[in-house]
């Protein structure tokens, strides 16, 4: 969902979030509209109502984890999980973390990617917030699903700061909801830039 569609329709928080965030055509290809966030980070106001709109959320939902997708969502999550009193577990690509790891496989327009966690990180039974910067077709998120709940844990919900238009018909990703501040900006360029929203090539999906 939303969350102009949840409560802040009349928010002005969300309008000042939206125009923060910088759009750059054609990366990292043609017809490619890249939603910069580096440029709301800028913007220390835009910045903390990003924090707070999700901090005033989830701090009365129980939940005990707040889980990264790297790298973006290393970002927002650790001052989401400082402020309602979680902690911080960071879900990382291959070979990022030193530790003994599990790990979920994705796929991508061309060929796989994965998600990893250190063992031991998320405990049977805690309940599990996601986070990451943008959602286009959910694949990423999904993996981080499946890998928490193979390790038992429960995931209230997926949280993003960017996400399709398309996402307002769907009812979450793997059974679970998902919430969204705002929807990509666009420019009034040519046809040829009007793509599909990218974050990069990273893997995230």
């Amino acid at each position: 969902m939303f969350a102009k569609e949840n409560g802040l329709q009349e928010d002005p928080r969300l309008k000042a979030i939206s125009e923060a965030i910088r759009v750059v055509p054609h990366f990292p290809k043609p017809g490619i509209m890249f939603q910069d966030i580096t440029t709301l980070l800028l913007n220390h106001h835009a910045f903390k109502d990003t924090v707070d709109i999700f901090v005033d959320r989830y701090r009365d939902m129980d939940i005990s984890v707040v889980a990264g997708v790297e790298a973006r969502g290393f970002i927002f999550g650790p001052s989401i999980a400082l402020s309602i009193g979680a902690k911080f577990v960071p879900l990382r690509k291959p070979k990022k973390l030193p530790g003994e790891v599990i790990y979920e496989a994705y796929e991508l327009e061309y060929g796989t990617d994965c998600l990893e966690m250190h063992v031991g990180a998320v405990q049977p039974g805690e309940r599990v917030l996601i986070i990451d910067d943008i959602v286009a077709t959910g694949g990423t998120l999904s993996a981080a699903i499946r890998l928490l709940e193979r390790v038992g844990a429960e995931v209230v919900e997926c949280a993003c700061v960017i996400g399709l238009p398309e996402l307002k018909e769907q009812c979450g990703l793997n059974g679970k909801p998902l919430y969204v501040l705002v929807e990509p900006r666009q420019m009034p360029i040519d046809n040829c830039c009007r793509g599909p929203v990218a974050r990069s090539y990273n893997g995230a999906v």
